[in-house]
C-alpha cells in the first residue's frame, strides 16, 4: 500500500565558454543504441564533467556552472528520496526498474501527455492523451510481446511533463537540492497565474502553465528530439532509475544546426540523414556527451540544445527553472520571439486597433508569456528582494545573517536591472500602449501598496526568504510555511515581530508604471552601488 510521507508538495545572447576536456573526436555511443535514429557518427569533444553533490558548495556551484553557464552530473544527491524506493524495484545487476503496478494503482491520472517518439509532428513527437492505467498496459503489453516472442519493438510512448507535484501535493516523492532552490520561476508560479489577459488566461490554454516541476516515464529507446529548453530557462533532471544519453551543443556553436535560409527552423534529429542542403554548417557542430546513470542529477544550462535517449526503461524528475544569473536569457529570448512576432503580422498594422495588445497575445501563445507577463513577475521579484536587503541590511537582525545573504539580494536587483534598462525602450511600454493594456495587467503591474499587501505576494516573497536560509545553512529542506494571516513581515531574517518594511517602501514608490519606474526603484535600494 502507499505510503504518504509528511509534508511538502508536489537565443540570442551566447556564451563562448567551452567545457575544459578535449577528447579525439570519435563516434558518440548513439552507435551502440537500440533506439530510434542510431548510428550516425557525430562529432564528440568532450564528456560532461561529474562532481559528488554532497562535497560541492552552493558558491562553487555558481562560479563553476550557474554563472558560466556549463553542464554538470552531480551524483550522491537523491540517496533519502522516497521516490527510489517506491518508485521502483530491484532488476538485474541491481538495477532498478521502473515499478509501473504502483504508479497505476497510486497515481491514477485521468490524463497524462504522451509522446509518441515514433511519430514525428511539427518540431516534435505526436502528443497523445491516456489514462495512467492505459500508458502502463500499453508498456507492459509491448515488454510482454518482445520477452514472449524474443523480437518486437518496446513500446515508443513516453510520458512527459506530467505535473506530479500539482496533481499529487501530499506525497513527497523528493526534495529539490539546495543547488536548484533559487527557483523564480516555480516560486512564482505557485501563487500567480503566468497570464492577466483574460483572453490568454484561461483554463484551456496549454501555455498558462501551472508550474514546470515534470516526471517523465519511459522505455529503453524512447528520446527527445534536438531543442533548447522553454524560455531558454536552466533544468534539472534527476533520474530515479535507468540511464540516458545525452549529446549537447554549446549556445556559440548553435547556429550551425538551423537552415541556412530560415533560421527559425533546426534540426529535428541528429541521427537522421540531416540535410547537407538545408544545414551546410551541421557537420561542424562539436558535441559534448553524457551518459547519466541513476541516482545521477544533470544540471542543463541556457541556451545549450540537446538531445536524450533512454538507455533502459527510465523515471526522471525534472524542473525547468531561472532566476538572476540566467535572467537575461528569458529577455533575450522573449525580444527575439517579439521580433518573429511582429514581422509575421506587420501587413496588418495600419488596419488593426491595437497592433502591439496583437503582438503580445501571438508571443504570449508562442513562447509562453510576453512582455507584460515578464515585467510582472520581475516587478515582484524587485519588492521581494528589496524587502531582504532591507532586513540584511539591519544592525539588530546582523546575528542572523552574513554577507553572503546581503550578495544574493544585491546581485538579483543589479541583475534586474540591466533587464529592465532594456526594456525601456520596448514599445509595448510606450506611454500609448500602456494606456490601453488590460485592466488585469494594469493593476498587477502598478499598485506597490495592493501588491505588497496581496497573500500570493507574501507567499512569493515567503518563499524567496527561506530558499535563501535554505542555501546559507545547506540545507535539504525549507521551513514549513507561515501563517499568511500573522501580523507583520514574513521574513526568515526579521526578528520583530512587527516589521514596517512595506511602509518604507511604499514612502520612495506607490505606482510602478513601467521599467523605468522599476530601474528608480532599484537604484533608491541601492543608492551607493
Amino acid at each position: 500500500s502507499l505510503k504518504w510521507p509528511g509534508g511538502g508538495r508536489r537565443s540570442t545572447s551566447y556564451h563562448n565558454q567551452r567545457p575544459n576536456s578535449h577528447c579525439e573526436v570519435r563516434a558518440s555511443s548513439m552507435d551502440q543504441m537500440d533506439g530510434g535514429g542510431a548510428g550516425r557518427r557525430v562529432k564528440v569533444v568532450g564528456k560532461v564533467e561529474r562532481l559528488d553533490g554532497q562535497s560541492l558548495t552552493y558558491s562553487e556551484f555558481v562560479d563553476r556552472f550557474m554563472k558560466p553557464n556549463l553542464p554538470v552530473v552531480l551524483t550522491g544527491l537523491t540517496s533519502s528520496w522516497p521516490s527510489c524506493e517506491d518508485w521502483t524495484f530491484a532488476g538485474p545487476d541491481d538495477r532498478r526498474r521502473p515499478n509501473l503496478p504502483f504508479f497505476a494503482q497510486n497515481f491514477s491520472s485521468p490524463r497524462v501527455q504522451v509522446a509518441d517518439c515514433s511519430a514525428r509532428e511539427y518540431t516534435d513527437h505526436k502528443r497523445l492523451e491516456m489514462s495512467m492505467q492505459e500508458f502502463v498496459d500499453h508498456w507492459v503489453r509491448n515488454s510482454n510481446t518482445v520477452s514472449s516472442s524474443g523480437h518486437g519493438e518496446a513500446s515508443s510512448l513516453y510520458l512527459k511533463d506530467w505535473h506530479f507535484v500539482k496533481e499529487y501535493p501530499d506525497y513527497v516523492a523528493y526534495t529539490t537540492p539546495p543547488f536548484f532552490v533559487d527557483d523564480w520561476l516555480n516560486m512564482y508560479l505557485d501563487s500567480h497565474p503566468m497570464h492577466r489577459d483574460s483572453d490568454i488566461a484561461n483554463y484551456k490554454n496549454e501555455v498558462n502553465c501551472d508550474d514546470y516541476r515534470f516526471v517523465y516515464i519511459g522505455a529503453k529507446g524512447t528520446w527527445t528530439p534536438l531543442h533548447a529548453d522553454v524560455f531558454r530557462s536552466y533544468s534539472w533532471s534527476a533520474n530515479v532509475c535507468g540511464r540516458k544519453l545525452w549529446l549537447f551543443l554549446a549556445p556559440s556553436q548553435s547556429h550551425l544546426i538551423f537552415d541556412s535560409r530560415n533560421l527559425r527552423s533546426s534540426v529535428y534529429d541528429i541521427n537522421e540523414d540531416v540535410s547537407e542542403k538545408q544545414f551546410p554548417e551541421f557537420n561542424k557542430a562539436e558535441w559534448i556527451e553524457c551518459i547519466q546513470e541513476q541516482n545521477e542529477i544533470i544540471f542543463v544550462p541556457s541556451g545549450w540544445y540537446h538531445q536524450v535517449y533512454n538507455l533502459e526503461d527510465t523515471i526522471s524528475i525534472n524542473h525547468n527553472w531561472f532566476n538572476a544569473y540566467n535572467l537575461h536569457w528569458v529577455w533575450n529570448l522573449l525580444h527575439e520571439d517579439h521580433k518573429v512576432a511582429k514581422e509575421y503580422i506587420e501587413d496588418i498594422r495600419d488596419i488593426c486597433d491595437n497592433f502591439e495588445a496583437l503582438c503580445q497575445r501571438n508571443l504570449a501563445a508562442n513562447t509562453g508569456m510576453n512582455f507584460y507577463d515578464f515585467f510582472i513577475f520581475i516587478t515582484r521579484f524587485v519588492l521581494a528582494n528589496v524587502i531582504e536587503l532591507y532586513h540584511v541590511q539591519k544592525p539588530e537582525d546582523a546575528k542572523v545573517n552574513s554577507p553572503e545573504a546581503t550578495h544574493h539580494y544585491v546581485y538579483n536587483l543589479m541583475q534586474i536591472r540591466e533587464v529592465a534598462s532594456k526594456m525601456i525602450s520596448a514599445e509595448a511600454f510606450s506611454i500609448e500602449n500602456l494606456c490601453v493594456i488590460s485592466e488585469g495587467n494594469r493593476s498587477a503591474m502598478s499598485d506597490v501598496t495592493k501588491i505588497l499587501k496581496d497573500d500570493g505576494f507574501r507567499r512569493l516573497w515567503m518563499t524567496l526568504s527561506e530558499a535563501y536560509e535554505c542555501i546559507r545553512r545547506g540545507q535539504r529542506i525549507l521551513y514549513k510555511v507561515r501563517y499568511l494571516n500573522q501580523k507583520g513581515c514574513l521574513s526568515v531574517t526579521c526578528l520583530k515581530s512587527y516589521c514596517n518594511v512595506v511602509d518604507r517602501i511604499t514612502f520612495f514608490m506607490r505606482v510602478i508604471r513601467g521599467p523605468e519606474d522599476l530601474v528608480r526603484l532599484i537604484d533608491t535600494a541601492l543608492p551607493e552601488r
